[in-house]
């Protein structure tokens, strides 16, 4: 099987965790308790993956310059439009309340969330996509991270679009969508950087790692909190801890 191929296969496994997540919101009546538990473990996982899979590797690859530089573009470009997505009514698109805006609240706002949701997911299946570049396989403990994380986002999500009275054609419309636009961004990234330096794969995958981190402190954690309170810090330690050992493991 050709590299590329296989580096999009692997991002629509990852991206396919968020349709399994809203499937399960769907279906079975998921108290945001336990909601708000796997957002806490998800976040710990995605963490120590981008601690030891990512800007650690790309600094040893590429240098620290371009590792710093790369990660506070990432976070700074994530900002600048979650910004432009909040004003549109997406600012609580990973929530499982009744925070996201119904499209009669805000015109525009499932579209934004829909933006959004690709925002938190391409990220991740870039560096999937990178990690086989090495040629030894896809970063098994980036795949967990990303396929552990994704779970409890699609859950989380699609609850809240539920309750913004959104229906089943548009939330399994988003997140499929988002499943193969991840496939697609691991796809892409194989195979359009292969012959880059090591100094432009680090750049890149510490702009991936720097939005990601900023994702989970800007909405992963908070509606992790609002339910699980002063367990969210040890849920998140567990979830570190795992994705840490299954990264040990697998080197």
């Amino acid at each position: 099987m050709p590299q590329w191929l296989e580096a999009g296969l692997w991002g629509l496994v990852g991206g396919g965790a968020l349709v399994l997540g809203a499937a399960v919101a769907w279906r079975v009546p998921v108290s945001r308790g336990v909601v708000a538990g796997i957002m806490a473990f998800g976040a710990g996982v995605l963490i120590s993956a981008l601690a030891f899979d990512l800007v650690d590797e790309a600094e040893k690859s590429g240098g620290l310059l371009p590792t710093v530089l790369g990660f506070l573009g990432g976070a700074g470009m994530y900002v600048l439009a979650n910004v432009v997505l909040a004003r549109r009514g997406a600012r609580h698109r990973k929530r499982s309340g009744d925070q996201q805006s119904a499209e009669a609240q805000t015109q525009g706002s499932g579209a934004a969330i829909a933006v959004g949701a690709l925002l938190d997911g391409v990220p991740e299946s870039v560096v999937l996509g990178l990690s086989l570049l090495g040629g030894g396989g896809v970063g098994m403990g980036v795949l967990v991270a990303v396929f552990i994380s994704n779970v409890p986002e699609g859950l989380s999500s699609a609850a809240g679009m539920k309750r913004a009275g959104r229906g089943a054609r548009y939330v399994f419309g988003v997140w499929g969508g988002i499943a193969l636009a991840s496939g697609l961004a691991a796809l892409l990234g194989n195979l359009l950087l292969r012959d880059a330096s090591p100094e432009t794969i680090a750049v890149i995958t510490a702009v991936a790692a720097g939005a990601i981190l900023t994702m989970i402190a800007d909405t992963m954690i908070p509606e992790a909190f609002e339910r699980s309170g002063v367990y969210t810090g040890l849920i998140a330690t567990v979830g570190f801890l795992t994705a840490f050992t299954v990264e040990r493991l697998g080197g």
